[in-house]
């Protein structure tokens, strides 16, 4: 009796190609967020200087998302790096993840156009918050999926090395978390302690660490810190 052939999944590198894609279109929709000012041909009205100086909430938001965005891209491709092969549960989580940085540009058109509005703001920093929140969960979900007993990473990545980053992972889905609760509060500082966080990100990440056959571990070579 012929054994049936094994289920072929997307490889890691297609999967990855694809999240190239739909980080490329999120991190562009930033952008078409910030409109043109409108200036009156009323001499008594500000000037387009004055207008484009009142969209400092748009470019805020475009520069701090762009900058979320792109700390994704760059550490998707880095985890990208440590996983060997896919799955369809894992294929999932990655569209899940993707869905989370995709819906980023409504919440930061929001946080823009309401950002100095006394009654407004704690809505819109609230729903901003969240959106911050949601790719680093379904960033973390994907990371356990992937590593729990090596599911479908490289068997001889160090242990010690996959616990300090799904240590690390969850700590900072704690944090957004504080973020998010506090911006029903205080919601200013809830927006300066996740900009803070996320400047963390910009530091290169740690180089994988390896067992090698005769139980000594090293870095790997050739792989960026």
């Amino acid at each position: 009796m012929r054994k049936s052939a094994p289920p072929r999944y997307l490889t890691t590198q297609r999967v990855e190609a694809f999240s190239d894609g739909v980080f490329a279109i999120a991190i562009t929709l930033l952008i078409l967020e910030i409109r043109v000012p409108q200036v009156h041909t009323d001499v008594t009205a500000p000037g387009l200087g004055w207008a484009l100086f009142r969209l400092w909430p748009s470019y805020f938001g475009y520069v701090f998302s762009f900058v979320m965005i792109g700390i994704y891209w760059a550490n998707h491709h880095y985890i990208f790096s440590l996983y060997q092969e896919s799955d369809h549960y894992f294929v999932l989580l990655n569209v899940l993840f993707l869905m989370c940085i995709s819906f980023l540009p409504f919440p930061t058109a929001v946080l823009a156009a309401y950002i100095n509005d006394a009654e407004q703001r704690q809505p819109a920093v609230s729903l901003y918050t969240f959106a911050l929140l949601l790719p680093a969960m379904s960033w973390t979900l994907m990371w356990l999926y992937a590593s729990r007993r090596h599911r479908l990473m490289e068997s001889n990545l160090d242990p010690t090395f996959i616990a300090r980053l799904t240590r690390q992972y969850c700590i900072t889905n704690l944090l957004y978390s504080c973020a998010f609760l506090l911006s029903f509060w205080f919601s200013k500082l809830s927006l300066i302690f996740c900009v803070g966080l996320s400047m963390l990100y910009l530091l290169p990440p740690r180089r994988p660490v390896y067992v090698k056959g005769d139980g000594a571990k090293g870095p790997a070579d050739g792989v960026t810190r």
